[in-house]
């Protein structure tokens, strides 16, 4: 049976060098669902593998888009099972990594069908954030869907635009589509969690976003700048610094919330992760072998 190997956990934690030594050691290629990393326009905020990394291992799905298109995780669950069909005909073992929770279930459990709704009604909410705020658009998600309002990522914008869009475009809550019957799929699922203690990991996101400042990530946002509302760039570490072009944030504290936002993130991530109780769990700095020696166990 095709075996998809998953490695997810929180930001920062090392989860790009475990899915690399996992490649290498069973052969196979590597399957990214960071949501984030797709777009090549984004880089260095977006901490995509670097050319050692990516020269080390096969990976699909790194900067493989423009932020300019429309591609969200419906396309995504349709391209990952596509390209794994071609994977699994070389090697029955594959990986996957990445710490978009709903990018992973998407491929490994199925994502929910939803209607295609006038794409008017994005185009309005889009304005209405801009000119509204996030927080008219929260209380308009609460009034239409109660329960989606209590279990999506409120702070995110693009999921409260989704959300609304199809409660407004089909007239019935978004979570009236959820968890509906799924296409099965033709792999087992082993999936791997990497975990440490929260000073460790907020430690590690704060000396992490130093780096990428001083590889260059406010050159980076200053060339984003002028399409900072696009839906791509309403993530964590563009956003701030696009406060500080604006002239409402000094640089020191814009960097300060980039870490701040970041840590929230990761509370976040590992909260949706540990939802699966399948999930092994392993430190951080768990020595390879013994996670390997795990996973063959579990190959059927």
């Amino acid at each position: 049976m095709n075996t998809l190997i998953t490695v997810v956990g929180p930001t920062a934690i090392g989860k790009t060098s475990l899915a690399i030594q996992l490649a290498q050691h069973f052969k196979s290629d590597i399957i990214s669902c960071d949501s984030r990393q797709f777009y090549k326009e984004m880089n260095i905020g977006t901490a995509v593998p670097d050319k050692k990394e990516l020269a080390t291992a096969t990976h699909h799905f790194i900067q493989n888009r423009s932020m300019f298109e429309d591609y969200n995780v419906g396309s995504f669950e349709k391209d990952a099972l596509q390209k794994l069909d071609e994977l699994f005909k070389v090697n029955p073992i594959q990986i996957m990594v990445g710490g978009s929770g709903l990018y992973v279930d998407a491929v490994v459990k199925g994502f929910d069908y939803f209607p295609d709704v006038d794409p008017k009604i994005r185009a309005n909410l889009t304005e209405e954030l801009s000119s509204k705020g996030l927080p008219f658009l929260q209380k308009e998600l609460k009034e239409l869907d109660s329960i989606t309002y209590q279990t999506i990522a409120i702070d995110n914008p693009h999921r409260v635009i989704r959300a609304l869009e199809i409660c407004i475009g089909t007239g019935s809550p978004y979570s009236s589509f959820v968890n509906k019957e799924k296409r099965k799929r033709n792999f087992n699922t082993i999936k791997v969690g990497l975990r440490a203690e929260r000073e460790i990991i907020y430690d590690r996101i704060n000396r992490r976003v130093d780096i990428m400042m001083k590889n260059g990530l406010l050159k980076e946002a200053k060339a984003l700048y002028p399409n900072k509302d696009l839906n791509a760039l309403q993530t964590v570490g563009y956003r701030e610094l696009f406060q500080y072009f604006d002239g409402n944030w000094e640089l020191e504290f814009a960097v300060s919330e980039i870490k701040k936002n970041t840590r929230r993130f990761a509370k976040r991530q590992l909260t949706w992760f540990k939802r699966d109780d399948n999930t092994i769990w392993f430190n951080y700095k768990e020595d390879l072998s013994t996670i390997i020696s795990t996973i063959s166990k579990l190959i059927k």
